[in-house]
């Protein structure tokens, strides 16, 4: 079964705890051994919870000060980038590592006064590149800052492997731009063979009445021929007839 919480007034404010004079629950073993052993709590009692009043009126005051110059803090940390220059093999390997120290450092170096343990580094860094950190000061203040490890030197064989990436990416993109201009080529090299095909199939069809339209032409001109070879027929006729009367 679980020891339940111990209840302790902070004679002092403790980071992550509270502020001094006020009353905190904590697990036994943290106030056995680091709260009171030190001095930073003890148990509460109305006498004394009476004389840390002040005490806790000026430091609440304090801490909100301090809470509004981290605010304006985490926006001008908002989108910065530090670099740190490092020695590095051919390979881009890091002759140490970068820590969160050097990154506070470098922090305070360019006007940025954070604290250590706001620092938060996920992973410690040993290649020359470009890297994210975390800057905590509480759950609601946060934000993250890029961080650049760069080479104190030319590295020709690092630079080759990294151009050698970059032109295959390149050929990458542009063997994807040919295949979609072919593709889009060859849809429309359909399009064309179907209006092609449709116009071939309309003018077969207008030669075929162009050729019904002469066919019938001289069908035409046969039958009128036909009338007026009759009618000649039909006038001789009449006169023998005629003549045969006188």
């Amino acid at each position: 079964m679980a020891k339940r919480n111990v209840e302790l007034l902070l004679n002092i404010s403790v980071e992550n705890l509270g502020l001094v004079g006020d009353v905190v629950k904590v697990k036994p073993g943290h106030a056995r051994n680091y709260l009171l052993p030190h001095g930073l709590a003890e148990y509460p009692t109305a006498e004394k919870i009476e004389s840390l009043k002040e005490a806790r009126a000026v430091a609440a005051a304090a801490m909100q000060k301090r809470q509004e110059g981290r605010a304006k803090l985490i926006e001008r940390l908002s989108d910065v980038t530090i670099k740190l220059i490092r020695s590095v093999n051919d390979q881009g390997a890091l002759y140490g590592a970068v820590t969160h120290r050097d990154i506070f450092d470098q922090l305070h170096l360019d006007g940025f006064p954070v604290e250590m343990q706001a620092v938060r580094l996920a992973n410690t860094v040993r290649r020359i590149g470009s890297y994210t950190c975390a800057i905590v000061f509480d759950r609601e203040l946060r934000t993250e800052i890029n961080v650049e490890v760069l080479p104190d030197r030319t590295l020709e064989l690092f630079q080759q492997t990294v151009d050698a990436e970059r032109a295959a990416d390149n050929e990458d993109e542009a063997q994807d731009t040919d295949t979609f201009v072919a593709q889009e080529e060859s849809e429309e090299g359909d399009d064309s063979q179907g209006i092609g095909k449709k116009g071939k199939k309309d003018k077969k069809g207008k030669k075929s009445s162009d050729k019904s339209d002469q066919e019938a032409a001289p069908k035409g001109e046969k039958a009128d021929k036909a009338d007026k070879t009759e009618k000649p027929g039909k006038s001789d006729k009449g006169k023998k007839s005629k003549k045969d009367k006188d």
